[in-house]
């Protein structure tokens, strides 16, 4: 151990730890590494003007002293940090063992900085129909908008003038989902929209049926006895034909494209001999009176709607499932009794059976040298079943069918709406 005593002219430790290096110096085209611990000056230990040095000439050199000299350190940050959060936060740490701390230095908050991707991100919209975009056929008070708001509740409803418009939103991606009638318990199949399943590539994710309330409106004041026309769907015009009669209006009755849409010409072209068949809510959107309530035919008017995304849905086997398909065969219609009875032998239960015309070829040529020439109508076969795809009854008869068709296309397999539901009240 050397002992330095100051003179008049004072001891620079600097000289003398660069004196104590240079003498201990090798062969200089020989690197060498060398840890020297940094002392400060408030932390420098001097009794009676005397400063503790090691043998190297390294102020506070030994292991232990950098060791103590560490656990000092840590002991001073810990203690902070707990000042710290005693008075309400990591905000009132200014420095740390004679440093200033990373708050008063110039850093980019981490909280700024972009977050990576979770599962969650990558994750579906939720079924529930939160912050979804539904797309329907219509204007606002349809019964197609009361469908999306029962399939997504809380969703937003984007209306389109046509169907054809609204499976073009989706595939577009202006709407996530498109909700869209394709048949009626009383006017039956909606057939533009069957052709246009098999136009586009959507896949039917689920299915909502939904009670039909017909009402008769007109504008305010206006009493039956002045009406000379009524105007709504067809479907709902077919659907309210003998209660029409039996009101005594008989009056010319034109189709337009929808429910509320006749109910919003009416308002806004203040149409006083004109009268709409809509629903309750149409009325009170366009301000007008309902003349007569449940003037449906039948009470149990229920009208189905399917919904329809850009990619499927997982099929499942612990609620009920419905799957729906469309085929074809070159042979014509010969095929469909063996298309059936794969159904039958798995006791599938069919829900629905429709035949639409082959656009691509509408008619087949048979050359018949007894008979001559015969013409046959081509026909695509749309069929629902109760099953999911992934029940094994179901895949081993798609698997049949597919052996005796020249087309097949899974349209869907999705939940089957087993909601409880009311009929429509009579008038």
């Amino acid at each position: 151990m050397q002992s330095l005593t100051p003179s008049s002219s004072g001891i620079n430790l600097k000289s003398l730890i660069r004196t104590k290096i240079q003498s201990n110096r090798v062969n200089p085209n020989r690197p060498v590494i060398r840890c020297v611990y940094r002392l400060d000056a408030a932390n420098a230990t001097v009794n009676n003007g005397t400063a503790n040095t090691n043998s190297a000439g390294h102020v506070g050199g030994s292991r232990a002293d950098w060791q103590s000299s560490c656990a000092i350190l840590a002991s001073k940050v810990v203690s902070q940090q707990q000042n710290a959060e005693k008075s309400g936060g990591a905000g009132n740490i200014t420095a740390v063992n004679g440093h200033k701390a990373a708050m008063d230095l110039d850093l980019v908050p981490i909280d700024n900085q972009p977050k990576p991707l979770t599962i969650t991100d990558l994750s579906p919209a939720p079924m529930h129909g939160a912050q979804l975009r539904v797309a329907y056929q219509g204007v606002p008070g349809a019964y197609s908008e009361a469908a999306a708001g029962k399939a997504y509740p809380k969703c937003e409803a984007i209306p389109c003038d046509q169907f054809e418009v609204a499976f073009q939103a989706v595939e577009l991606w202006i709407a996530d989902r498109a909700v869209l009638p394709v048949e009626n318990s009383l006017g039956g199949s909606i057939h533009r929209n069957y052709d246009l399943l098999l136009r586009h590539r959507l896949h039917i994710v689920g299915e909502v049926q939904l009670p039909v309330h017909h009402c008769l409106l007109a504008l305010p004041g206006v009493r039956k006895e002045y009406l000379n026309r009524v105007i709504s769907h067809p479907q709902a015009l077919a659907q309210c034909e003998l209660t029409l009669t039996k009101l005594g209006l008989n009056v010319t009755r034109e189709a337009v494209d929808d429910t509320a849409g006749a109910a919003e010409y009416i308002a806004s072209n203040n149409l006083r001999d004109t009268a709409a068949i809509a629903s309750a809510r149409a009325a009170d959107l366009y301000g007008l009176q309902i003349l007569a309530e449940g003037i449906q035919d039948d009470s149990s008017n229920v009208t189905r709607f399917v919904m329809l995304a850009r990619e499927p849905i997982i099929p499942r086997t612990d609620r009920p499932f419905k799957t729906s398909i469309v085929f074809a065969h070159d042979k014509g219609t010969s095929v469909l009794f063996k298309v059936l009875s794969a159904f039958a032998f798995r006791n599938i239960s069919l829900t629905k059976i429709e035949s639409r015309p082959h656009r691509n070829r509408p008619i087949r040529l048979v050359d018949d040298a007894n008979v001559g020439t015969a013409k046959h109508f081509e026909y695509m076969f749309y069929v629902d079943f109760e099953a999911s795809m992934a029940d094994v009854r179901a895949q081993n008869a798609l698997a049949e069918v597919q052996e005796f068709t020249s087309f097949l296309r899974v349209l869907g397999s999705y939940p089957m709406d087993m909601t409880p539901w009311c009929p429509s009240r009579e008038d």
